[in-house]
């Protein structure tokens, strides 16, 4: 092996332990959370969740804010990278087969939509903004990706249209999610509910994306339908 090769490959472990190590953070920052998630772990914690010097969490992440951040983006990531494997499919994709992914990684995932609201709140306060602008930048790819996928499979969609309706569909998820976690201590006299609470997300949450889609792109088939139409 030359001195080239001993280079590269000195290069490529260090690059395979930065990642490990980048890893192994945002495991720990998501642990903490799924613990606690009424509060957000400061940068000690973290590192000592992840058996690491609060120095060293500090040389990846420079602020507790840009941690969550990350935390939140891959999250997000893995989101869109199985809604990217199933419009990559050549076989029709049916909105049943999408909510079941919106479910497993948004609704049922327990720090996807507390860390989301997080991240939303400190994005133009917190978070440097060239940080938050690449951030947005790598957002807006992934959902530009997503929306060709959904307008392949959806053809009533108008070229663009994916894009509004990943959009509309996301602020409907975290919206009512929003609304279903208020607490209201005490209804004023004379009223016996209110309703902005009291109802069960995943079910409303699912009326109201179907009836969102439906609005956009007409008749949805169901599962079973749109895989007899493949046979």
């Amino acid at each position: 092996m030359g001195p080239l090769n001993v280079v590269i490959k000195q290069r490529a472990l260090l690059a395979e332990d930065k990642q490990e190590r980048h890893n192994a953070i945002l495991d720990a920052a998501e642990r903490l959370l799924r613990r606690s998630p009424e509060r957000v772990a400061n940068v000690s914690e973290v590192a000592d969740e992840a058996g690491l010097a609060k120095g060293t969490v500090y040389l990846y992440f420079p602020s507790k804010e840009e941690l969550l951040l990350a935390l939140h983006e891959r999250h997000v990531a893995e989101f869109f990278a199985a809604l990217g494997a199933l419009l990559a499919r050549n076989e029709p994709v049916s909105f049943d087969a999408i909510l079941a992914i919106t479910g497993a990684h948004m609704v049922d995932q327990p720090t996807f939509l507390p860390l989301a609201t997080r991240c939303f709140g400190i994005m133009g306060t917190q978070v440097p903004l060239d940080t938050a602008v690449a951030f947005k930048g790598r957002m807006a790819q992934r959902m530009r990706e997503a929306a060709a996928g959904l307008e392949r499979h959806f053809p009533e969609l108008p070229p663009g249209g994916g894009v509004p309706l990943l959009r509309h569909s996301y602020a409907l998820i975290l919206g009512l999610w929003q609304m279903s976690s208020t607490q209201v201590v005490e209804l004023p006299e004379g009223v016996d509910e209110c309703p902005m609470v009291g109802f069960h997300y995943a079910d409303e949450l699912a009326r109201g994306l179907r009836a969102l889609w439906r609005g956009t792109v007409g008749t949805l088939p169901d599962a079973a339908s749109s895989m007899a139409g493949n046979r």
